[in-house]
């Protein structure tokens, strides 16, 4: 899968080691920034992120922030991306199965790199339900971001 990952400079370490992990398991990375830990603005990182998922550049995309909530608002103010913040595997699976979330957020200042890993394999296998209520309530997710609802 291609994958889109980006970080500021709190996320920059945790997304080093998820982008090493994901190559070696096969996935292919598009690097969005940040490449260092001196300080930068998520926003940035999390439009660039969500911006090649709208675009179909990537499948999916991954943020990493500090805590994750920066990132989940900025991403989410893309039309198209529908950005969840998880930090348990249940959240991830469930945001993709029923709210077919396409851009994860990760709070590196929150959770540790194994609970990342177990939490990106388990969002990555995931796959959107396609059962009418999901398909209607995403309609309306969608319809709330052009002004219609």
């Amino acid at each position: 899968m291609k994958i889109a990952l980006g970080a500021d400079h709190a996320g920059f370490p945790l997304k080093e080691v998820l982008s090493r992990r994901l190559a070696e398991a096969g996935h292919e990375v598009l690097d969005q920034g940040t490449d260092s830990t001196a300080a930068v603005d998520y926003p940035d990182f999390a439009a660039k992120v969500a911006r090649a998922v709208v675009s179909k550049t990537a499948e999916r995309g991954i943020v990493v922030c500090g805590s994750g909530v920066g990132a989940t608002v900025a991403a989410n103010k893309i039309p198209g991306a529908r950005a969840g913040l998880c930090h348990d595997t249940f959240s991830a699976h469930q945001g993709v199965e029923d709210d077919d979330v396409n851009v994860l957020c990760l709070g590196a200042r929150v959770i540790g790199e194994n609970l990342a890993f177990e939490i990106v394999d388990v969002w990555l296998a995931a796959r959107f339900s396609n059962a009418e209520r999901h398909l209607r309530r995403r309609d309306k997710v969608i319809a709330l971001e052009k002004g219609h609802f």
